[in-house]
């Protein structure tokens, strides 16, 4: 056990890399289902568009970091569809994340031309610095510019909306563009995040994006677990927190013999089924143990009453 240990300690910047690669994916999620509170699934779609524009363009000759760039804006019109289908089509939101995943599908299929776009030997935002700087700066700043936007106006304005609609209406905002805008921001980070991933991985894969609702649900989820919530500056760094705890699990889980790599995304489903069963058993127990107090003190209160007379 203490050589499992040693040895897993040794390998932890693996799970912290990857980690930080996927924050940027954890904090989108954040936006849209704890912010505006939507059921985003835009997600799985969009993550795979930012890989595939990143490994495109890279291929192409253009600059990383401006291809990186472009995915983060192809992600952002990607967000934008889903929020006019949602506001002004009037379609469920739940079912316009859907529509747009199954159409992005196709459009990511069409940017790669094949199934996967090889970026062995191309040059990259990784290729002359490790990647653990690279993506602590990158979720760093990116971290900060949300705190800084969520203190802004138009920040309070997209909080709001997630909050209570009608309250914020009342006051002049047009909840439609504020939902448009919380997707178009969410989206671009969950594009940026596939991007970076491409490119650190070596390629872009059509089936890259599956699952990644559930992984940044899990981020979310157990962030808010170990920090809790409060100010956007404590829930956004709970969330990259969350995303590298819930790599370091993994990690863990692969180490048991008969857990194998194509187990991810049950191991993932679990991760969430506990993250969100835990929390719920401990409210019913604090609950109950609440009103059995209550009836204690409402019975000695009546045998006091009982006992005067």
């Amino acid at each position: 056990m203490i050589e499992f240990l040693i040895d897993f300690v040794s390998d932890i910047d693996g799970p912290i890399e990857l980690g930080l690669l996927y924050a940027l994916m954890a904090l989108g999620v954040y936006i849209t289902f704890r912010i505006l509170d939507f059921p985003d699934l835009t997600v799985d779609g969009s993550f795979t568009t930012g890989g595939a524009i990143a490994a495109i363009l890279i291929t192409n000759g253009v600059s990383p970091w401006l291809a990186t760039l472009g995915a983060l804006a192809g992600g952002m019109l990607a967000g934008i569809c889903t929020g006019l289908l949602h506001t002004k089509g009037k379609i469920n939101g739940l079912l316009s994340g859907i529509i747009m995943m199954i159409a992005l599908y196709s459009i990511n299929l069409r940017i790669l031309g094949k199934p996967n776009v090889s970026l062995s030997g191309e040059n990259t935002i990784f290729s002359s610095l490790d990647p653990i700087y690279v993506m602590l700066v990158i979720v760093i700043v990116g971290k900060l510019l949300l705190d800084v936007f969520f203190r802004t106006d138009l920040g309070l304005s997209l909080r709001a909306t997630g909050d209570n609609k009608r309250m914020i209406r009342s006051f002049g905002v047009n909840t439609d563009n504020t939902t448009i805008l919380g997707l178009s921001i969410s989206n671009g980070l969950v594009a940026l995040s596939g991007a970076v991933i491409a490119q650190q991985s070596s390629f872009a894969d059509i089936g890259a994006g599956i699952g990644m609702i559930v992984i940044g649900l899990a981020s979310v989820i157990i962030g808010e677990a170990i920090l809790g919530t409060g100010s956007v500056f404590r829930t956004t760094a709970a969330v990259v927190l969350g995303s590298i705890i819930y790599r370091i699990v993994v990690a863990l889980a692969y180490e048991i013999d008969w857990l194998k790599v194509s187990d991810l995304k049950l191991i993932t489903a679990i991760i969430v089924i506990i993250s969100l069963v835990v929390p719920t058993i401990n409210r019913s127990m604090k609950q109950r143990a609440q009103a059995r107090k209550r009836s204690a003190q409402l019975l000695d209160q009546g045998n006091t009453e009982g006992g005067v007379f």
